[in-house]
């Protein structure tokens, strides 16, 4: 792999974005990198926002209204396009979701740790809270604090790394379009064609988990209106 390319899909939820962009942008990073940020169907002002936000900070920004009329989420459309621009240039592709912070050395040593390692299909940071303790979507890893290990459970996309030479092995072209959310067929997809999907709990990265999408904080509020939404109205489809 020669460069990175770090993608950021984000719906609104501006503040919390701007704090994800702004930590990206301030990461130590070695090789040749780019950052854009997918904005899928924000509002007017939001959109200003980010346009003004890109221009301050350097990050690409691409405006899905621009590219399909299909409504939000665009998550696999910002998939396949990324997909293709990564194999064409040889990159690793993070994604950094918009409800992530990254520390300085998150990104550089994602793409050294994969590097390391051939067999690598994804390398995937760990996510904390605020206080530092492991949070969702990751709580199966408590106890394999500070360690570097191949994980058979699904690797979430908050900030991981998918390499080269897996992307080059599946196009998601295939993925079911019916789906709203790719992270679990994707590294399930991973291991079937030979890769190791390995958890960095030494990369610990903040999450506030849903602040994205906040209507997922019913699943612990609420979680009869939540599986109401889910299914009824076919909502977050996994």
């Amino acid at each position: 792999m020669k460069c990175i390319h770090v993608i950021t899909p984000v719906k609104d939820s501006i503040d919390l974005t701007l704090q994800t962009a702004e930590a990206i942008v301030a990461s130590d990073i070695k090789v040749p990198y780019a950052y854009t940020i997918y904005n899928d169907f924000s509002t007017a002002e939001n959109t200003a926002r980010l346009q003004e936000a890109s221009k301050k900070m350097g990050f690409n920004l691409v405006n899905l209204s621009d590219l399909t009329d299909h409504p939000s989420p665009n998550y696999l459309l910002v998939l396949q396009m990324a997909q293709e621009r990564a194999i064409a240039e040889d990159a690793a592709l993070i994604i950094v979701e918009s409800d992530v912070v990254v520390k300085k050395n998150t990104l550089q040593a994602l793409f050294d740790g994969a590097q390391e390692r051939t067999d690598c299909g994804i390398a995937a940071a760990v996510t904390v809270d605020e206080k530092g303790e492991i949070n969702y979507p990751y709580l199966f890893a408590k106890g394999n604090e500070n360690q570097v290990y191949p994980e058979k459970k699904h690797c979430s996309f908050c900030c991981s790394l998918l390499t080269v030479n897996f992307l080059r092995t599946f196009d998601f072209h295939q993925l079911d379009p019916e789906k709203n959310w790719h992270d679990v067929t994707i590294s399930h997809q991973s291991q079937k064609e030979g890769f190791r999907n390995y958890l960095f709990t030494t990369l610990p990265v903040w999450h506030r988990p849903h602040s994205s999408r906040p209507w997922k904080q019913l699943k612990y509020k609420n979680p009869l209106k939540y599986y109401w939404l889910k299914y009824a109205k076919g909502l977050d489809k996994i």
